[in-house]
C-alpha cells in the first residue's frame, strides 16, 4: 500500500496557477492543508497571502496589501476593474448565496440563467427589448464564469452553480453595506434610461 507525500512544488504551482479546491483534487488539497505553514512562508517572499478556507473547501492566493514600512514588491496578482453590471451581477450573487445559506441544508447553490436575468432585470435600464437584456445578462454571467465564481454545469451551461469562493472576495462587511449600494446601482440604472431618453 503506498503512502501519499505532500508534495511542496505541487501546491504552489496549483495556488499560482488559480483557485485550488478541495472537490477537484482531495490528494492535493489534504498535501496543501498539511503544508500551509511551508507554503505561505514561500508566497510571503512573493509579497502573498494564502486564503485558505477549510470548510468550504477552497484556497488561493493574495497579493499582500502595501504599507509603508514594507519593501516594495512588484505585483503579480493583476488588480481586475470590474464594470457596474458585473459588480452588480457578484453583489445580488452574493446575497442570494447569503440567503440560500440561511434557509437551505444543502451545499451548493445552482441558478438557472433565466433565474439570473430575473434577479437583475430591476437594476437595468429598461430597454424594452427582452433578447437584448437576455444577451447583455449571459455576456455578464460569462465574464463571472471567467472569473472563477460561476460554473456552468451540463452540456449547454443552462444552469451555474454559484461557487463559494465568491464570500472570500465579497465579506461580510461588504454585504451590510448591501442595500447602499443597490440604491447606488437603482440610482445609475435610472441615469443610464435617462441618458438613452435624451439621445
Amino acid at each position: 500500500m503506498s503512502t501519499h507525500r505532500p508534495d511542496l512544488s505541487q501546491v504552489l504551482v496549483s495556488l499560482m496557477k488559480g483557485v485550488t479546491y478541495r472537490e477537484n483534487d482531495e490528494l492535493l488539497w489534504h498535501s496543501l492543508v498539511e503544508l500551509q505553514a511551508r507554503v505561505r512562508d514561500h508566497v510571503g517572499l512573493l509579497g502573498l497571502d494564502l486564503d485558505l478556507d477549510e470548510a468550504e473547501g477552497y484556497a488561493f492566493l493574495r497579493q499582500r496589501p502595501m504599507t509603508d514600512d514594507a519593501p516594495a514588491v512588484p505585483r503579480l496578482i493583476p488588480r481586475r476593474p470590474l464594470s457596474y453590471p458585473v459588480s452588480l451581477l457578484l453583489a445580488l450573487l452574493r446575497k442570494k448565496l447569503a440567503e440560500f445559506d440561511a434557509t437551505s441544508g444543502d451545499s451548493r447553490l445552482v441558478m438557472s440563467r433565466r433565474e439570473i436575468v430575473d434577479m437583475v432585470r430591476l437594476f437595468l435600464p429598461d430597454t424594452g427589448n427582452e433578447a437584448k437584456l437576455v444577451d447583455r445578462v449571459d455576456a455578464q454571467i460569462n465574464k463571472i464564469v471567467d472569473l472563477g465564481f460561476l460554473r456552468p454545469l451540463g452540456v449547454a451551461g443552462e444552469q451555474v452553480e454559484v461557487n463559494r469562493i465568491l464570500k472570500a472576495f465579497v465579506d461580510a462587511q461588504w454585504l451590510h453595506e448591501f442595500e447602499t449600494r443597490l440604491a447606488a446601482y437603482r440610482n445609475h440604472a435610472t441615469a443610464e434610461t435617462g441618458e438613452g431618453q435624451a439621445s
